[in-house]
């Protein structure tokens, strides 16, 4: 009995060590796929894996030198992004710029944001008189926890919103879609009939 018991945790130690070894293996190739990509500069594609090898084993020194490297390009991605976006732009739809859905804004006003380097102002602007109103002021805040598509360029507005960013730098158009809500209880994922605008520089 003293045997088959021996035997048991044994066999249980091997098949434990043996999914551990596994994780350990996958978890180096990703961290080496990452830096592969690292070193051509292809940074969103560094910081998705990185964050994924920082997950598989945390506790390690794999798993803690690509936290640093998340929290590193992280900071990288987001500078670069905000460079391209600290302006004004205009709200040109809910459909692309170029795409056959997209119709003219026969709205009497037209829906402006500003974006600074911590600030993004809501207006609207009065087609005819060209004045300009403010609706809110938002602080520019970054979501930290629970990232749904975007490690680096999610943003979170005061009513919970949280809205992805991405920039077309060639055709200057910026792309928000909200991803998902903060509440009481975490983050939220938006699944479906997402949300989404479009704007162009002004």
């Amino acid at each position: 009995m003293k045997n088959t018991f021996a035997l048991i945790v044994l066999l249980a130690a091997a098949q434990l060590y043996g999914q551990n070894d596994q994780k350990t293996v996958f978890q180096k190739n990703k961290y080496e796929l990452a830096i592969s990509y690292y070193k051509k500069s292809d940074f969103v594609k560094a910081i998705d894996l990185f964050s994924l090898v920082a997950k598989i084993k945390p506790e390690n020194e794999i798993g803690k030198e690509a936290a640093k490297k998340v929290d590193t390009l992280r900071d990288v991605l987001r500078k670069e992004i905000l460079d391209q976006a600290v302006g004004t732009w205009k709200k040109s739809g809910n459909q692309p710029v170029w795409s056959n859905a997209a119709v003219s804004n026969q709205s009497a006003v037209e829906e402006i944001i500003e974006i600074k380097e911590d600030t993004i102002s809501f207006y609207e602007v009065d087609k005819k008189t060209q004045t300009r109103k403010l609706i809110k002021k938002e602080n520019l805040i970054y979501n930290d926890a629970n990232s749904t598509v975007s490690l680096f360029s999610e943003i979170v507005l005061s009513d919970g919103t949280i809205w992805n960013c991405s920039i077309n730098e060639k055709a200057n158009v910026l792309h928000v879609i909200n991803v998902a809500v903060k509440t009481k209880e975490g983050i939220e994922k938006i699944k479906s009939d997402n949300e989404e605008s479009y704007y162009v520089k002004i």
